[in-house]
């Protein structure tokens, strides 16, 4: 399994990863038009202070893991998702190492994410992994998020 930074040449693979763990796995019918960044990823994140990594194992996509930039302090957790049967492998814990790694080097200092209320396994992981829940009138800063039922998680690095 390897981490790297998105391509292009992974965007038919990363849409479809993310669109089947969201709406068939996880059942929260999010369409793709919901989510113009996915159409859009470098622009969204790498050309904007940001980065999107995917995990490829045996020749395609099984992970993603996305930093949106908000400002020189602020960023966002976006896009995590891990294919089902690579769960157990750790390509999620590697994803997020890559995150954290690039985060503090870009010298960010909060990390927010909102995740869908029904994602419970996530809402663990982000907890042992030290983010800390916030109701909305905590968020810190604004940001456009499309699921209205979500938790929000806040890390300070």
């Amino acid at each position: 399994m390897e981490i790297t930074q998105y391509r292009d040449e992974f965007k038919t693979e990363v849409i479809e990863l993310i669109l089947d763990i969201q709406n068939n796995e996880a059942k929260v019918n999010m369409p793709i038009e919901c989510q113009p960044d996915l159409l859009g990823i470098t622009d969204a994140y790498i050309n904007r202070g940001g980065d999107f990594w995917v995990a490829i194992a045996d020749g395609h996509v099984v992970g993603t893991l996305a930093l949106m930039r908000i400002d020189d302090q602020w960023a966002v957790l976006k896009k995590f998702f891990v294919r089902s049967d690579y769960r157990s492998r750790k390509v999620g814990l590697a994803l997020y190492m890559r995150l954290l790694e690039f985060a503090r080097t870009m010298g960010y200092r909060h990390i927010i994410l909102d995740t869908p209320s029904v994602a419970k396994k996530a809402h663990s992981f982000y907890e042992r992994a030290g983010f800390r829940r916030i109701e909305k009138t905590e968020l810190p800063v604004q940001y456009d998020y499309p699921d209205r039922q979500s938790l929000l998680f806040k890390l300070d690095l």
